[in-house]
């Protein structure tokens, strides 16, 4: 069985969760959220959060199994919208900063639905 999280409108470009999510891809929770939380970086704390929140919908499923024996099945992160943000340059110039959205998933398995 399966148990899903999601997050969106997370306030950081998607380049950046990316490198972080591409570290727990595949591991089980535990180790994820060791790894997680000695990570130094902000995308860590929020992949985190939703990875957290994808065990305790876990938990409350009564088909699942163990929930020590989780791994994270897929983890995913899209762009959301970005925020269009206008900076003075020279001679009276604007310069446009898009500052990015994120939607993550976190799709957690017991690996008992393989096959």
């Amino acid at each position: 069985m399966e148990a899903i999280a999601r997050a969106r409108y997370l306030r950081i470009a998607p380049k950046k969760m990316q490198i972080v999510a591409d570290e727990v891809r595949g591991k089980p929770v535990a180790a994820a959220l060791q790894l997680l939380q000695f990570s130094n970086q902000k995308a860590a704390r929020l992949v985190a959060k939703v990875l957290k929140a994808a065990v305790a919908s876990a938990e409350e499923n009564e088909q699942m199994g163990d929930v020590d024996d989780l791994t994270i099945s897929k983890i995913q992160v899209d762009g959301g919208p970005a925020l269009r943000r206008f900076m003075a340059r020279a001679m009276g110039r604007a310069y446009r900063i898009k500052k990015r959205t994120s939607h993550l998933m976190v799709v957690v398995s017991d690996g008992s639905d393989q096959g």
